[in-house]
């Protein structure tokens, strides 16, 4: 004899309630199948973010690449006279260069060489619009000094406290002895983990082999009111075919295509497809198993006059209860994970409202599906069995 609580009840919530057990496991397939795809699709963007954050920051209306170029961590040069090629337009009101290149840091502590993007401005003329690097500008104007990433990874040495304590830290990059004056925020990403900012003079001399007039980005200013698309056509057009012209936008895009041509996109897609396909066939489950063990009650209510609609929109209820049940844990948990992998790696992988309403949609299309398959089984059930 059921509760009187529960005979009140609707009759998708009376199901599933009947068999506890049977409820928390699929809750917890389901909650599992969300995190599987919380987690790939976290990381995903996080891979396009860390990726794309230097190109947020560039002060520029229009970018100046070479055709060739394909993602930051393997840079392609081109003339610098292209650069002031563009003063001569209408519409451009000044130019900034950029250098880009991968480095040897020693970390002061452990002495051991890793890998560091550095990157080379003009202080005069900053290629990127952070705040906190303009009271050191004047610094980086010196020979050898250089600004460091504070959210880099650790591996590179306590950095932060050691320039707290001392003031200026003395460490290598190539082999060349720098002063690190002070700090600044961009952050690690899937190709770099760390970064340092200096001036161009000080990037020369730490990568012999560049050439002054050979530069990876230019930078292009508008005066007020020009529309970037007019003046880009009418540079694309003037200019020689060594360089390509494009929006910031349009310049973060490639660096997206690199990282979703490379692989990585793809395994992480891989893995939301996955997850997917798991909470399928655990929804699946649970819903073929109610539906044989009350084939008989579900006959009966066919006998009574029911029709077959409403015993499969009482099903469809019972899938849907389980897509808003099932994704409430598996959201708290992806959110956990989330800040887990932030400490461990330093990538900028946090919840967003927009991920969340994605992957509830998705619960809700994959507990659907489910309902759905199983619906082949409750319309076997036939009056005739009960007697």
């Amino acid at each position: 004899m059921l509760p009187k609580w529960l005979r009140r009840t609707p009759l998708a919530w009376r199901q599933l309630l009947k068999e506890k057990t049977r409820l928390l496991v699929a809750l917890a397939g389901i909650g599992f199948a969300d995190m599987l795809i919380f987690v790939q699709l976290g990381l995903l963007d996080s891979l396009f973010d860390s990726a794309t954050k230097s190109h947020q920051n560039l002060q520029a209306d229009l970018v100046l690449i070479n055709p060739q170029f394909q993602t930051l961590f393997y840079v392609k040069n081109f003339p610098r006279e292209r650069l002031l090629q563009t003063l001569s337009y209408d519409g451009v009101a000044s130019v900034r260069s950029l250098y880009v290149d991968t480095a040897q840091w020693r970390s002061p502590e452990t002495l051991l060489n890793r890998g560091i993007l550095v990157w080379g401005i003009d202080p005069a003329n900053p290629a990127f619009d952070f705040p906190e690097v303009n009271p050191y500008l004047d610094q980086l104007k010196q020979l050898d000094r250089v600004l460091f990433d504070r959210a880099s990874r650790p591996e590179y040495g306590p950095i932060a406290d050691l320039l707290q304590a001392h003031g200026t830290l003395a460490t290598q990059v190539n082999d060349q002895t720098v002063q690190t004056v002070g700090l600044f925020t961009l952050g690690a990403s899937f190709g770099a983990d760390g970064n340092i900012l200096t001036s161009d003079s000080t990037f020369l001399k730490l990568f012999p082999q560049r050439q002054p007039n050979q530069i990876n980005v230019g930078l292009i200013q508008l005066q007020p009111g020009v529309d970037p698309q007019t003046v880009q056509a009418q540079l694309q057009a003037g200019l020689p075919d060594d360089v390509n012209v494009l929006t910031p936008e349009e310049f973060a895009q490639i660096e997206i295509n690199y990282w979703e041509s490379g692989g990585i996109g793809f395994i992480f897609g891989l893995g939301v497809v996955v997850g997917f396909i798991v909470g399928i066939v655990i929804v699946y489950q649970i819903l073929y198993s109610d539906v044989s063990d009350h084939l008989p009650e579900y006959a009966t209510l066919k006998a009574m006059g029911y029709s077959d609609r409403y015993l499969l929109t009482v099903l469809m209820q019972e899938a849907l209860l389980l897509a808003a049940l099932g994704f409430i844990p598996g959201f708290f948990l992806s959110v956990g994970l989330y800040q887990i992998t932030y400490m461990a790696t330093l990538l900028p992988i946090a919840m967003k409202l927009e991920r969340a309403a994605f992957v509830l949609l998705l619960t809700i299309i994959m507990c659907s599906v489910s309902g759905a398959i199983a619906m082949r089984k409750l319309q076997s059930a036939d009056p005739a069995d009960v007697f």
